[in-house]
């Protein structure tokens, strides 16, 4: 299966691409997508081309994105939300399947802990994928968001088949606990 790992941005929104058969997972490419200094609407077009380009180039099987955050600063988390928005109208364009995960997420899959430095997120994707050299920032987020739906999405995916089921004798799960 190919994930493909999007870190949303404004101004630089990083990719990366990985194939993970059964528990192994193997680099494909990562890199990043930049936008010129222009109005709002170019940046936000030049996001969507990218991204609809990367998925024709390496035709992943699903996607995950980094969710937004919310800034000190009102404004931009609403110029980032904007961009993200961008990024998964790209992706679902292409009929892929879009999975979202919080950047604690990311860094307790890739990382071990929530509070992983970027330096760290850097260093453990260079060994998880055993790359020559380590990722820039924005393409190293990129691919610990896909590293951590190869290592989710099974497990979400199990859990959503047994949704149905649990609803049938009248269960649900609520705070992460069962209750009826």
């Amino acid at each position: 299966m190919k994930i493909l790992g999007i870190d949303p941005g404004l101004r630089t929104t990083g990719f990366g691409v990985i194939h993970k058969q059964g528990n192994k997972l193997s680099y494909i490419a990562s890199g990043t997508i930049k936008t010129a200094e222009a109005d709002l609407p170019q940046r936000l077009k030049t996001i969507l081309g990218g991204v609809a380009e990367i998925i024709a180039t390496y035709r992943p099987d699903c996607a995950a994105i980094e969710k937004v955050f919310v800034n000190v600063n009102p404004q931009s988390t609403l110029l980032l939300g904007q961009a993200r928005g961008a990024a998964i109208c790209a992706l679902v364009n292409a009929d892929l399947l879009v999975a979202e995960y919080t950047a604690l997420q990311v860094k307790q899959a890739v990382a071990g802990h929530g509070k992983a430095q970027k330096a760290q997120v850097q260093d453990m994707v260079q060994r998880l994928l055993q790359l020559p050299g380590l990722p820039g920032t924005d393409a190293a987020d990129a691919l610990g968001v896909a590293i951590c739906h190869a290592h989710s999405g099974d497990a979400l995916s199990s859990l959503g088949a047994l949704a149905p089921e649990l609803a049938k004798k009248g269960l649900r799960v609520r705070g992460g606990r069962l209750v009826g």
